[in-house]
């Protein structure tokens, strides 16, 4: 399912933070991020059950983030895995994506794509046809349009908030811990929070939480990707079990091309 905070402009040191989780099933064959593609110029984990990503960076500065739209009524099989829209934007990023997502959208589910370069992000909701521009400010995707206001969207965007607001006041410090710790929220929502998307209650509660344990499905991994005002990324991702213990950890920083 998958969640993503983003902050544009709201660090005198960051003017892009992204903070990520992705949710999927333990028993889907993953790798962790790792360098690779023709150039190896691409940052990014791949699922290797159908070959493409969640989210990912390349060394010219565009990236890209998918989270599902949680619509089951909606849901048509033998239909493209999402993750192709994210690797393939990767290694061809093109002015005109928006052209081939509205002309390929009823090829895949429900999704929303970040994407763009890095100074330029757009999000495209394919149930709505719809494209974001976005500009100075907070954003957070989940499992329905951009910045709905779902419980644990509406936390995370405040910590977020917090979060740049202090580390601003010693810019040469910021801590990528309190970015995990912000991903690594179990609290779930009210039941009278919880929003209805047409699964069963209990599920909604299971999902209600940034970071997400359920029988057989959760987090899987947390990313935290920045870009400096010097054009150099910082990309760290933790990466989980289904007892909520990391295994590990990737870290890659470059200089944007």
């Amino acid at each position: 399912m998958c969640i993503v905070f983003v902050a544009i402009e709201q660090h005198p040191r960051y003017p892009l933070i992204i903070a990520a989780n992705r949710d999927e099933f333990f028993n889907r064959p993953t790798l962790p991020s790792h360098v690779w593609g023709p150039s190896r110029n691409i940052v990014s984990g791949i699922d290797q059950e159908a070959g493409g990503t969640w989210m990912g960076v390349n060394k010219a500065g565009y990236l890209a983030a998918l989270t599902n739209i949680r619509a089951p009524q909606t849901l048509k099989p033998h239909v493209k895995s999402r993750g192709e829209l994210v690797s393939h934007y990767l290694q061809q990023p093109t002015t005109n994506y928006q052209q081939a997502l509205e002309q390929s959208r009823q090829d895949f589910n429900g999704y929303n794509l970040l994407f763009g370069h890095w100074k330029n992000l757009y999000v495209y909701n394919n149930h709505l046809n719809h494209l974001t521009h976005l500009k100075k400010g907070f954003y957070g995707l989940s499992n329905a349009s951009l910045n709905s206001p779902w419980p644990k969207i509406v936390k995370g965007l405040a910590r977020l908030k917090t979060y740049c607001e202090n580390t601003s006041q010693d810019p040469e410090h910021i801590i990528d811990k309190q970015l995990f710790e912000l991903l690594r929220d179990p609290n779930k929502a009210n039941e009278n929070e919880l929003p209805r998307t047409g699964i069963p209650m209990e599920w909604e509660r299971k999902l209600s939480s940034i970071f997400i344990q359920a029988d057989h499905y959760g987090t899987r991994a947390s990313t935290v990707l920045k870009i400096d005002t010097n054009q150099k990324v910082s990309w760290c991702e933790h990466t989980y079990n289904s007892g909520a213990v990391c295994i590990s950890e990737q870290n890659y920083q470059f200089d944007i091309n």
